[in-house]
């Protein structure tokens, strides 16, 4: 699973079984996606799976993440990450 930041700031989450080929297809635009006209972009944090079904597994899981949670993620702040839950928010909120 890894995690790109395009050039209008936005974030791309995918997952493939070999990431440097798969940045190679991004910086040349040749992975028809929402990159291609996002141009060029910056891989920000990956993560290493044994199998592909376990890593689209995750890249769906953050796909549905709110941006302040990626970016969590993407830092290191793995702390954070159930503060930023959005069930977590709803548990604050009167």
């Amino acid at each position: 699973m890894y995690d790109l930041r395009c050039r209008d700031n936005s974030f791309y989450v995918g997952s493939t079984r070999n990431l440097e080929r798969r940045l190679e297809e991004h910086a040349l635009g040749a992975v028809p996606s929402y990159t291609s006209s996002r141009l060029p972009v910056e891989l920000v944090y990956a993560e290493e799976y044994d199998r592909i079904d376990d890593a689209y597994a995750r890249e769906k899981q953050v796909q549905g993440w709110s941006r302040r949670k990626r970016e969590a993620l993407m830092a290191g702040e793995f702390d954070q990450l159930p503060r930023l839950s959005s069930r977590a928010r709803e548990r604050e909120t009167p």
